[in-house]
């Protein structure tokens, strides 16, 4: 890994990360969710092509090879060990873990990855609901709806999606209105607006941005 360049990681990391929210990992998409322009996108996976870590699909998507597939879930790995380091351990604020994380995950080597499992029990999500990949552990299959779409009633907070993580004033207003993993809301109403939801907290608009990237599972009445 050391040899490996941040940004190659990163890149490596995004597209693995679209795969797993079901979006195919097209140039455009990669501009999008790493902010930069598309000449340099395609510099990039030009280069990742070359060195065997990427292949082009004749739809233009941007496919992982083997070699690329095991150092992207490498990164993937670090960096949700690291979240679940910095929230459960040190007490980061939960809207900064994601940011600290994508600092640390390029550093983590074999032997502190061992350690963090060990010392964190080798969990199955990060913070955010997203999966560990290579945890030993197993869950029962949970079934999640975004919650744009929920109905109005009872939810528990599953998963933020990646690119909500990105988001700072979409991720600031799920801490503040404490609708992360594991906590319960109601869902009063959808309108053109949002989402209206109550906490604890009182009630919040999810803007429609945010919504579509959150996803819920439904309490029984």
């Amino acid at each position: 890994m050391a040899e490996m360049h941040d940004a190659t990681e990163e890149l490596l990391e995004t597209i693995l990360s679209l795969e797993e929210e079901g979006v195919v990992p097209l140039r455009a998409r990669l501009v999008e969710r790493l902010h930069i322009s598309a000449p340099a996108v395609s510099k990039a996976v030009g280069r990742l092509t070359d060195a065997g870590f990427t292949e082009l699909a004749a739809d233009g998507a941007v496919g992982l090879t083997p070699k690329g597939r095991r150092l992207a879930t490498t990164v993937v790995r670090r960096h949700r060990l690291a979240e679940r380091l910095l929230a459960d351990v040190i007490g980061l604020e939960w809207e900064k873990i994601h940011r600290e994380a994508a600092r640390w995950e390029h550093v983590i080597s074999d032997d502190v990855e061992a350690k963090l499992i060990e010392l964190l029990g080798d969990p199955m999500t990060c913070p955010h609901g997203n999966p560990i990949p290579g945890t030993k552990r197993t869950a029962a299959a949970v079934t999640t709806a975004r919650l744009a779409d929920a109905d109005p009633g009872r939810v528990t907070i599953a998963r933020i999606s990646e690119k909500l993580e990105l988001d700072d004033a979409g991720i600031a207003l799920v801490a503040r209105a404490r609708l992360v993993p594991g906590a319960t809301a109601t869902i009063v109403e959808r309108g053109a607006a949002g989402v209206v939801v109550r906490t604890p907290e009182g009630d919040h608009v999810v803007p429609a941005r945010v919504a579509e990237q959150m996803f819920v599972a439904i309490n029984a009445a």
